[in-house]
C-alpha cells in the first residue's frame, strides 16, 4: 500500500526546499512528500494520483503564486481530493485572504511564513491536521480489522466504539469484500458477526466493548481504591475537571461508560469554540483533552459504568458495574445527557440497522451517493448535515419547528443555506419507519400540507433533544422534574431556615456547583440550568475544581 501524500505548492525554490526538508525529516516514514512550483503543476500531480488511486492527506499551497493564488488552487483541488486537509502558506501581510478562505472555502488552517523553527511554527499545526485526517479517512492499515455487515446493530456498536476511542481499523463488509469472506470460517453466518481480528492474529466474535478495550490496551479498571477526586463522565466537563484537578495535585480518576468526549465527541464540526478559527471536530477535541489529561497522570477508565454513589462520613463511595468500589474525598458528576428517543412504530428494531441516535464518522462513509435524512433542528443536527453532505447525494433535514433559526446558531444556518445538496423541510416530523432487518423507508407528516409521505432511504440520523438519565441518583442528590442535578443556589431552601438548603447538614452555604450532598459536585449538561454548549461545559468543569479545593480546605464536610 503506497504511503499517503503530503503535497506542497510553493513558487519560491528556497522556501520549497526548506519545507520539503522539514517535512521529510518529521513525516517521511509515514507519508510521501510531493512538491510543485505552480498550481498547474500541482493539479497535474493530483490528477495522476487520482488515476492510480493514491491517497492525499494534506495540501499546503502558497497564497501568492504567479499562475493562480493559493485560494484559487485549493478550490480546484477540493474537487479532486475533498477529504484532504487544506492549508494556506501566507506572510504576515496577506493574512486577510487566509481568514476569508477559512470562512468561504473552508480550508483547515493557515501557516505564516517563514515556518521556522519547524518544531514551533510548522509541526504542531500539521500534527493536528494529519491526526484529524487519519481519524476521518481511516486509510487502510495493517493491523486491526473488523468483519461485519453494514446494517448489523452489533457491527455498528463495534465501529462506533473504535471510532469514538480513536482506534484505527479496517472495515471489511462480509457482503462485498472477498477478504472478509476469507477471514470468516465457511461455517459461520451473520449471527457470529462482527468478527474483530487483532494484529497478533487473535479473533473475537461479537466482542463486548469491555473485551475490545482490554485487547487494545484501554484501562478498564482503576489502579487504586482511594482518590482525591472521582469524576463520573468523560465529556467536555469531565475532561476539563480532570486536567485542572490533576494539574493542581489531586489524585484523579475519570470513569466513562463509552468513550472520552461524551456526546460532544460525536459532533462532526464545532466552529464557534474559542481559539480554533477553522473549527474542530468533537473527536479531535476529545483526543487533545485525553492527551492533556494523561500528561498530568489522570487515570481514564473506559468503558466502565458507575451504578451507585454513597456518602460515608468524610468520604464518598462510587460503585462500578463490575461490583468494585472506589472511595474518594470528592465526587464530580459530569455524566452529560443522552439523545431523546424517537417514539414511532418500527424504530426499536432498526436502531443500528439504518437508524441511529447521533452520527459519527463510523457511518458517514456508508452514505456515499445516498439520500439520507436527519431529524432535528438544533446545532448538533446542523453540524451533522454539513458533515454528511460531503458524502451523501442529498441530506434532508426534518425540522419540527417553522425555521432553523429558532434553535440553531446563525453561522450554521448561513452555512446550510449555501450547501446545495442539503434540503430543509420545516414543520415536518417522522411518524413511522419501515424495514425488517434494515431501514428501507420512513413516513413523515408535513404539517404545512397536512399530509403524510413515504420516503425511501437507508439512513436516518436522530438529534431530537437530550435527557440526563440520572435515575441511579434518585435517593442521593436533589434533581429537578427532568432529572437534572440541582446545585448551589438552585437547591430548594428549608422552610425553617431559608438561607440554607433543605436537609443540608453544614452551617455554610453549598458552593455554586455543589449538590445537595456536601462533597458531591455536578458540572456540564447534567446540571440544572447549565448552558448546553461545549465551551460552557469546559468552563464548568474547570470552575468545579476551584470549589473542590475550597471544600477540601474548609475542613467542614
Amino acid at each position: 500500500m503506497a504511503k499517503p501524500v503530503i503535497l506542497v505548492v510553493e513558487d519560491n525554490a528556497e522556501v520549497l526546499e526548506q519545507l520539503q526538508h522539514d517535512l521529510e525529516r518529521r513525516y517521511g516514514k509515514r507519508y510521501r512528500i510531493r512538491t510543485a512550483a505552480s498550481g498547474d503543476e500541482a493539479l497535474g500531480a493530483l490528477r495522476q494520483l487520482q488515476q492510480v488511486g493514491g491517497l492525499v492527506a494534506l495540501i499546503l499551497a502558497d497564497q501568492t503564486m504567479p499562475d493562480a493564488n493559493g485560494t484559487e488552487f485549493l478550490e480546484q483541488a477540493i474537487g479532486l481530493y475533498p477529504q484532504a486537509k487544506r492549508g494556506l502558506l501566507v506572510t504576515f501581510h496577506d493574512m486577510e485572504p487566509a481568514i476569508a478562505a477559512l470562512k468561504d472555502l473552508r480550508i483547515d488552517d493557515y501557516l505564516v511564513k517563514p515556518c521556522q523553527p519547524a518544531e514551533q511554527n510548522l509541526y504542531p499545526a500539521l500534527n493536528d491536521l494529519l491526526a484529524d485526517w487519519e481519524l476521518e479517512v481511516r486509510p487502510p492499515v495493517e493491523g486491526l480489522r473488523v468483519v461485519g455487515s453494514r446494517f448489523s446493530p452489533e457491527g455498528h456498536q463495534t465501529r462506533d466504539f473504535l471510532v469514538r476511542n480513536c482506534v484505527p481499523f479496517q472495515w471489511l463488509d462480509v457482503e462485498r469484500d472477498e477478504e472478509a469472506r476469507r477471514l470468516v470460517d465457511s461455517a459461520a453466518d451473520k449471527s457470529s458477526l462482527p468478527l474483530v481480528v487483532f494484529p497478533d492474529g487473535t479473533k473475537l466474535s461479537q466482542p463486548t466493548n469491555a473485551e475490545m478495550a482490554k485487547k487494545i490496551g484501554l484501562q478498564v479498571h482503576p489502579e487504586g481504591n482511594f482518590y482525591d477526586l472521582v469524576i463520573v463522565g468523560g465529556g467536555p466537563s469531565g475532561l476539563a475537571a480532570a486536567v485542572y484537578g490533576a494539574s493542581e495535585g489531586l489524585r484523579t480518576v475519570m470513569i466513562e461508560r463509552h468513550a472520552p468526549g461524551g456526546q460532544a465527541g460525536l459532533s462532526s464540526m464545532i466552529e464557534n469554540y474559542l481559539g480554533f478559527p477553522a473549527g474542530l471536530s468533537g473527536a479531535d477535541l476529545a483526543r487533545r483533552a485525553v492527551a492533556q489529561a494523561k500528561k498530568f497522570q489522570v487515570e481514564i477508565v473506559t468503558p466502565q459504568v458507575v451504578t451507585g454513589l454513597n456518602v460515608e462520613g468524610s468520604s464518598r463511595a462510587v460503585t462500578l458495574s463490575d461490583g468494585s468500589e472506589l472511595r474518594c474525598h470528592v465526587a464530580l458528576l459530569a455524566t452529560g445527557v443522552q439523545w431523546r428517543r424517537l417514539d414511532v412504530p418500527g424504530i426499536d428494531r432498526l436502531i443500528g440497522a439504518g437508524a441511529y441516535y447521533g452520527g459519527t464518522v463510523a457511518e458517514a462513509f456508508f452514505c456515499r451517493d445516498e439520500d439520507i435524512y436527519i431529524v432535528g433542528g438544533a446545532n448538533a443536527a446542523g453540524q451533522a448535515a454539513v458533515y454528511f453532505s460531503r458524502y451523501a447525494r442529498t441530506v434532508t433535514m426534518l425540522v419540527r419547528d417553522g425555521s432553523l433559526s429558532e434553535n440553531m446558531s446563525r453561522y450554521l444556518v448561513d452555512q446550510i443555506n449555501t450547501i446545495k445538496n442539503i434540503k430543509v423541510r420545516v414543520r415536518t416530523t417522522v411518524v413511522e419507519v419501515h424495514g425488517e432487518d434494515r431501514l428501507e423507508a420512513i413516513t413523515v407528516f408535513d404539517a404545512a400540507k397536512d399530509k403524510r409521505e413515504k420516503l425511501f432511504t437507508s439512513a436516518l440520523f436522530i438529534f431530537i433533544g437530550a435527557l440526563p438519565h440520572t435515575e441511579w441518583l434518585e435517593s442521593v442528590v436533589d434533581r429537578d422534574d427532568h432529572g437534572f442535578i440541582l446545585t448551589g443556589p438552585d437547591l430548594p431552601r428549608s422552610a425553617a431556615d431559608g438561607h440554607l438548603p433543605k436537609d443540608w447538614k453544614l452551617q455554610r452555604d453549598p458552593f455554586w456547583l455543589e449538590s445537595s450532598q456536601p462533597g458531591v459536585f455536578a458540572a456540564g449538561d447534567v446540571r440544572h440550568g447549565s448552558v448546553k454548549r461545549v465551551a460552557a461545559g469546559v468552563g464548568e468543569g474547570a470552575t468545579a475544581v476551584q470549589f473542590i479545593h475550597q471544600y477540601l480546605a474548609s475542613g467542614e464536610r
